[in-house]
């Protein structure tokens, strides 16, 4: 059995609720650079330089540097509205992104106004799969998939729809609305939606429409996350050593075992391993039956697993 890198197949974005929930009108292009910087997240770290073909690599769309340039202006361009009980605050997600020549990479520094919503996890956070909201190409989709994503471990969600509207970025400040008839709201965002999420990712929605008088008003959410059992955090434990773990049980690691390896190494030191193991075995120098068994071994060789007598 072949080891697979799970860096990029599996690896969880957290994301503030109250982004998740921002009013904001982001093309597919700029939601994946946005997902890309929160997938790359460091305690303190505001500046990540993002590289075109990991994009390219879990998405299967490879963006341009034009498209990219394009994205990251409109991203520079849009005020970013976020409402809390007690106000709206309006803010811009990045201080300046720099394009090197010649890398296929961009350099990303976030916003010292903003880092907050970034960082702040402890009492508002969704879990996200990377690949799953980078599979999604409809915005919509995306958008969609983290709202579902938040509210997963209740099962639903009812908002009015003029509400889901102005989160989608579909009715703005002026008043002007896309999609007012609920047919295409419907066929062209919902529909879709539910399709993409569905087939690309973790959970599953579904939607029902209420009347309020003549005119349908209410939208409730019904989420299925059965197929992902959404990560809990224990903040009496570094965030980075849950995430470590959770990394390791995606690989058949029992959870004693995940983190008896978390306390003594290093996450990058495993992602060195797994790398090595996985091209090794691409050039038929190593062949691994049972991967699960092969980490055990190399685990107990290392000391940081006990040796069954």
């Amino acid at each position: 059995m072949e080891l697979i890198d799970v860096n990029k197949d599996d690896k969880l974005v957290f994301q503030h609720n109250v982004i998740t929930s921002g009013r904001y009108d982001y093309s597919a292009c700029m939601l994946d650079i946005l997902f890309m910087v929160l997938s790359c997240l460091e305690k303190d770290k505001l500046e990540y330089t993002i590289h075109t073909h990991d994009i390219e690599a879990i998405t299967g769309r490879k963006w341009n540097y034009k498209q990219l340039r394009d994205a990251t202006e409109d991203i520079g361009s849009r005020m970013f509205e976020i409402e809390t009980p007690e106000k709206y605050r309006q803010l811009w997600l990045f201080e300046y992104v720099d394009y090197i020549k010649g890398s296929g990479s961009f350099v990303i520094k976030i916003n010292e106004t903003a880092k907050p919503y970034f960082f702040d996890l402890k009492n508002n956070f969704t879990a996200m799969q990377l690949k799953s909201v980078l599979n999604c190409s409809s915005k919509y989709a995306k958008r969609l998939y983290a709202i579902a994503c938040q509210w997963r471990s209740i099962g639903t969600k009812r908002f009015e729809i003029p509400e889901l509207k102005k989160m989608l970025g579909l009715i703005d400040k002026k008043g002007n609305e896309q999609f007012e008839r609920i047919s295409d709201f419907k066929i062209k965002v919902l529909d879709i939606a539910r399709k993409q999420v569905s087939e690309n990712t973790d959970i599953e929605f579904d939607y029902e429409l209420k009347k309020k008088g003549r005119e349908f008003y209410w939208i409730t959410l019904n989420i299925n996350s059965q197929k992902f059992k959404q990560l809990e955090i224990d903040f009496e434990k570094p965030l980075n050593i849950q995430k470590f773990v959770s990394k390791l049980t995606t690989y058949g690691l029992s959870q004693e075992q995940a983190e008896l390896i978390a306390g003594k190494e290093k996450e990058k030191d495993f992602d060195i391993l797994i790398t090595e193991l996985n091209e090794k075995i691409r050039q038929r120098k190593l062949k691994i039956e049972n991967s699960v068994g092969y980490l055990v071994g190399v685990y107990q060789k290392k000391g940081f697993l006990p040796i069954k007598k």
